[in-house]
Formats: C-alpha cells, structure tokens, sequence
C-alpha cells in the first residue's frame, strides 16, 4: 500500500478551510440579506389580508435561500474536508452561545457600516432575526455532525491501492 504524500492532505485541508470561510460569508451576508428581504412582505392571511403577488426582489430572495441551501449540502456530503464544514459550524454555534449568555453583545457584533454594495445594508437586520429565531443553532448543528464521522478525516482511497497483488508463486486465499 502506497502512502499519501502529506503534502496532498495539507492541501486538501487548505482548500476545506477556504472553503469554509467563503461559505460562512455567503451565509450570513446572504441568508441575512434573503431573511431581511422577505420580512418586509406581509405574511398571507395575518390580520386578514390576501397574499401579495411577490415582486422581483422576492423571488430573487426566494432564489439566494435556494441557492443556500445547496450550498449547505454541498459542503455537508461533501468530501473535500470536514473543515469546509467546520468553520462556518463553530462560527455559527459560537455566535449562538454568545447569544444565549448575553443577547446585547451579541446583537452589537452585527455591523452598522455600510457594505461594499448598497443591498447588502439590510443582511444585519436579517442575521439578527436568524440569531433570535434559533436557526443560525440549527445550522451550526448540521454543519458540524459531518466533522464527526472519521471518514470524513481520511482521504479518498483508491482502488489500485486497495487491489491485493499476489505473488505467482503464492497461494489465494479467500
């Protein structure tokens, strides 16, 4: 059996961590600005009001939750590296901790500055709904029970790898 250069599993790791800062970024500026964004419409049938047809910027909400959620099982089936999983977890399980021991310092880590993009400026307001609503915990949670498997931890093995090669001489055992 041939052994992995560790080279290629630090590598394989790098990339898992890359990933894992990215996916955190996109989840909570985007599923704060989705979550922003669809909470200025009127919930169907509250105080007897008919449905409103979404706009455009509903279903472009609708569409960015869509795309969140793929990614989410993405990086949970996955198998680049349990730390594309891991980051964004412990970030949203941490952020959740600090909201139960003390909600006003962590509702003060949302940010008040304008983001590079004008859009952007609601995702605060929706990351704090996403915080209070337990869904950041939840989150957190499914994004970590993959960093458990130790499977996840190993590489992939290859089938030559695998193949027992015998020897002419040798006898089969089965």
């Amino acid at each position: 059996m041939k052994a992995r250069g560790s080279g290629v599993v630090a590598m394989r790791h790098f990339v898992g961590l890359l990933i894992g800062l990215v996916t955190t970024a996109v989840l909570l500026l985007g599923g704060g600005w989705a979550a922003a964004t669809t909470l200025g419409r009127p919930l169907p049938g509250a105080a007897g009001l008919s449905p409103q047809p979404g706009g455009a910027q509903t279903w472009i909400a609708l569409g960015v939750m869509a795309g969140l959620g793929l990614l989410l099982g993405l990086v949970i089936a996955g198998r680049v590296s349990p730390l594309a999983g891991f980051v964004p977890s412990m970030v949203l399980l941490a952020w959740t901790v600090i909201y139960v021991l003390d909600a006003g310092r962590a509702m003060g880590l949302l940010t008040e500055v304008p983001t590079f993009h004008r859009e952007l400026d609601v995702a605060p307001v929706g990351m704090g709904v996403l915080l209070n609503s337990g869904i950041y915990a939840m989150l957190g949670v499914a994004l970590f029970l993959p960093v458990l498997m130790p499977s996840r931890w190993a590489g992939r093995s290859r089938e030559e790898d695998d193949e027992y090669e015998e020897e002419p001489g040798e006898p089969s055992y089965y």
